[in-house]
Parts: structure tokens; C-alpha cells; sequence
């Protein structure tokens, strides 16, 4: 074991261990909410008991989150980007046929003066 994780600052919950929390960690690369899952889920018995399961709990969830977003919750947002697009779509068409009428009308007033 490295001397960085022999010495721990604030508090001793770590040093029981077999191997440290954030040395596990650090040699698998783990990502930020798996990392403090594990510290918590190791460390609550020593230190901060429920409150800490359920940050681990907190941190499961954020992984969950991340790399398995909710089917539903992106076919709502591509539904509500599909109502958003073809919205604007319509808005576009009547602004452009607004303009094509009153084009129209200012050549017809023109080539009747004209005329």
C-alpha cells in the first residue's frame, strides 16, 4: 500500500479496512458516483450510519441516472421536441403565406397603376 493511503485526515473509519476505500477506487478508475457509493456503503457502520447508506443509495441513483436514462422520460422529450418543431413549422408556413398574399396584392396594385 502506498503511504498516501496509510494516512487518513479526519477521522480513523478508514484505517480497519483491508484495503481503503479510495484506493480501491482509484486503482479500478472508477467514476465519481460509483466511487462515493462505495465509500459510504464502507464506511457506515463506522461514521454515518443510515444517513450514509442512503447517500450510497443517492449515488446508485445518480449512475443510473446517467448511464441508463429512462426510456419514457426520452420518447417524452423527443415528443415534446416533435410538437416544439412542427409548431414552428406552421407558425414559418403562415408567416410565408402572409407574404406571398400581401406580395401579391402590392403586384396586382402596381401593375393595375400601370396599366
Amino acid at each position: 500500500m502506498s503511504d498516501v493511503y496509510k494516512k487518513q485526515i479526519g477521522g480513523d473509519h478508514y484505517q480497519s479496512m483491508v484495503i481503503q476505500p479510495s484506493e480501491f477506487i482509484n486503482k479500478n478508475n472508477l467514476p465519481f458516483a460509483e466511487g462515493n457509493a462505495i465509500k459510504y456503503l464502507c464506511r457506515h457502520k463506522q461514521k454515518g450510519q443510515k444517513q450514509d447508506l442512503e447517500k450510497a443509495i443517492h449515488y446508485c441513483q445518480m449512475a443510473i441516472d446517467r448511464d441508463y436514462p429512462d426510456k419514457k422520460d426520452f420518447l417524452e422529450e423527443a415528443e415534446k421536441e416533435k410538437k416544439e418543431l412542427e409548431e414552428s413549422y406552421k407558425e414559418s408556413r403562415r408567416q410565408t403565406e402572409e407574404r406571398r398574399s400581401t406580395e401579391w396584392v402590392k403586384g396586382y396594385n402596381k401593375w393595375k397603376k400601370n396599366k
